[in-house]
């Protein structure tokens, strides 16, 4: 069995090399614009290379995708726009679930940034409890139309797409009546509206609505299997946010730790006594844990989807980076916490660590961190009951038909 796991390894690296040479022998990612080099790399199967031939992809191991992000960042590609985050969750999801000409349709213009997706999944009255939506689609010929609220939706204001999950069988227990669907953000009766956070900005929105008509070619895996089809939205969200967005693995103390360590070099000793060696090499000790686990998972991972595990990476990395933010702003002592802007502002992309702006902006913005993406309450009823084997909380609604099921 080594043998034959190294034969495939060889094989899959050589299939890499031979498509990475190719693309950079005819394209240029220094003189190309970032859309056309983006389409070149789809075009090679580079994209996501576990995806099928055709579709962005070489059919190959998950964990070779690092080799392709190394390789062309070193050539000079342009990173990606953080505004393009979910493209992490709506490709494997669609690629997975979608028919033919669903992957046909969506994944190349998502992966060039042409067509930008977001996510409408939470609800007023279903954030933590996802399965009790009741956002209503009701099908109307070869058309559904959609009425609800959506919530906590990141960057819609910026989307041309949106992942959205609805009630289409009431009369079922929650998580079997429940469709996927990809919605045209530009349709009539759909109306967005910003939520104004602790920072000022309004990354977040809360989305209306209203008659809303989506074509049946535009779902997303069968009628009721809507709660499967997110299952794969979730778990690639929590995989993208716990192993960061950056490519290939991280060097040892790189990420937010890093900016933590350059500022307690530069800051004089009398100023820094709240951030002590100990509590320094803590955080530094649980990002290389963090981090190393990341690689581990990479390394382990087959073809496919990732399972609940990456529950642990993004458990550790909301909690982490509320951290390391925190001592950031107790390094700067009073000055942090003067002298930031809160006028509000609708932004242009997406915060992906939180710091980008400024400590002060980071320290505020990841404390959405354990809350984003699944509470931090549920990833450890997650990792308790699927990961650790633990006993699963009582549920009386599990095998209610959901217009039984009492709410608040």
């Amino acid at each position: 069995m080594p043998m034959a796991d190294t034969a495939l390894t060889t094989s899959e690296e050589s299939l890499l090399n031979g498509a990475l040479e190719a693309l950079l022998t005819e394209n240029d990612p220094k003189s190309m614009s970032f859309e056309e080099f983006r389409g070149a790399q789809y075009d090679h199967g580079l994209a996501w290379v576990y995806f099928d031939e055709g579709f962005g992809g070489l059919g190959l191991s998950p964990g070779l995708q690092k080799n392709v992000d190394v390789r062309l960042r070193e050539a000079g590609a342009k990173p990606m726009h953080p505004a393009m985050f979910f493209m992490h969750l709506a490709g494997p999801t669609i690629h997975t679930h979608g028919s033919e000409e669903s992957k046909q349709r969506f994944l190349r213009p998502m992966f060039t940034g042409q067509e930008r997706w977001c996510q409408l999944f939470s609800e007023p009255g279903a954030g933590s409890d996802f399965a009790g939506l009741a956002a209503r689609a009701i099908e109307d010929g070869d058309s559904w139309v959609v009425n609800g609220q959506k919530v906590w939706n990141t960057m819609a204001h910026l989307g041309d797409w949106g992942m959205l999950v609805t009630r289409t069988d009431p009369d079922m227990p929650k998580h079997r009546g429940m469709t996927y669907f990809a919605l045209d953000m530009k349709t009539s009766g759909v109306d967005v509206q910003p939520l104004r956070q602790i920072t000022g900005e309004a990354e977040f929105n809360e989305v209306f609505l209203t008659d809303v008509h989506i074509p049946d070619e535009n779902r997303i895996g069968d009628v009721g299997d809507g709660w499967r089809v997110s299952l794969t939205t979730l778990m690639n969200e929590r995989n993208a946010i716990g192993a960061g967005s950056g490519g290939g693995p991280p060097k040892a103390g790189s990420g937010p730790v890093s900016l933590l360590t350059s500022m307690w070099r530069e800051t004089p000793e009398h100023l820094r006594e709240s951030v002590t060696k100990d509590r320094m090499m803590r955080l530094y000790v649980r990002s290389e844990a963090q981090r190393l686990t990341n690689i581990r998972a990479g390394q382990n991972r087959r073809k496919g989807n990732p399972g609940p595990e990456m529950s642990i990476a993004k458990l550790a990395f909301a909690e982490l980076n509320q951290d390391l933010l925190t001592a950031a702003v107790d390094m700067m002592g009073m000055a942090g916490q003067v002298d930031y802007d809160y006028t509000f502002r609708r932004p242009e992309d997406l915060s992906v660590d939180g710091s980008e702006n400024g400590i002060q902006h980071g320290f505020l913005r990841v404390r959405a961190n354990s809350i984003e993406g699944g509470t931090s309450e549920i990833m450890r009823n997650i990792l308790g009951e699927q990961v650790l084997g633990l006993p699963g909380e009582p549920r009386i609604d599990k095998d209610v038909p959901w217009i039984e099921v009492p709410r608040s």
